[in-house]
């Protein structure tokens, strides 16, 4: 093999590997179509979790945690399973606020599957996490306020939780507006500002928040919206159908 041919093959080796997806970018690829095979979240976990086991990288826990509170929500088959999920996303997501404590994802999904499983052990029984997930909710938004997600988690927190122990749906509503002025194309905030609506006897606006994520054209995340948030968007509306 001459000089120049060596070096055009080591260059073309060099510029492939240079090239190559990392295992996160692998995963998120995964995810972003979950709504095509929900084995999709399968792979990514899998895909992770070998890579974590090599390198223990603050952005692979990062996605990882991500992973886990999907596979907890959509493939989990029954409360063990979830739990399971949320914890170990909770765990991974503590370990990342550890190593990186200036980087909102890595509280974001720290919070969210804190409250994610705090949600399915039961509330009341759950209420040790609390100041856990009002901390980080604390620390998102401080980091980054136009996070969607610290929003979201937010008014989720306020809107599930008895009044006696923190809930309020006027700082619920905020939160899900806030979120929505940042970024009105997540479908999520808009199923949960309607399902506040519907709470609190406000019909009309949930009809429009539900119709709205219905006639969504460009939704944030494509899968999130084919699965999950457009499905519940007509269930809601068809429960309310007859309320005025």
């Amino acid at each position: 093999m001459s000089a120049r041919i060596a070096f055009v093959v080591l260059f073309l080796l060099t510029t492939s590997v240079a090239l190559a997806e990392t295992p996160v970018e692998a995963a998120r690829a995964l995810v972003a179509r979950y709504h095509e095979d929900q084995a999709n979240i399968d792979r990514a976990r899998d895909l992770l979790e070998t890579a974590l086991a090599k390198d223990r990288q603050v952005d692979t826990m990062i996605m990882l945690s991500y992973v886990q509170f999907l596979w907890g929500d959509l493939r989990a088959r029954n409360d063990d399973e979830k739990l399971a999920a949320y914890d170990r996303g909770r765990q991974l997501g503590e370990r990342a606020v550890e190593l990186a404590p200036k980087n909102p994802e890595a509280h974001v999904w720290y919070g969210i599957n804190t409250a994610r499983y705090g949600q399915t052990r039961g509330i009341m029984r759950s209420l040790f996490l609390l100041p856990t997930v009002q901390r980080e909710i604390d620390t998102i938004l401080s980091l980054d306020p136009k996070n969607t997600r610290g929003h979201s988690l937010a008014g989720n927190v306020y809107m599930t939780l008895p009044r006696v122990a923190g809930g309020d749906m006027a700082r619920a509503e905020e939160h899900f507006k806030k979120g929505l002025a940042i970024d009105p194309h997540v479908t999520v905030l808009r199923v949960d500002l309607a399902r506040l609506y519907i709470a609190t006897g406000r019909y009309a606006e949930a009809r429009q928040e539900l119709t709205r994520v219905l006639e969504e054209r460009a939704p944030r995340i494509v899968a999130d919206w084919t699965v999950r948030d457009a499905p519940r968007a007509r269930a809601l509306l068809d429960s309310i159908k007859d309320k005025r």
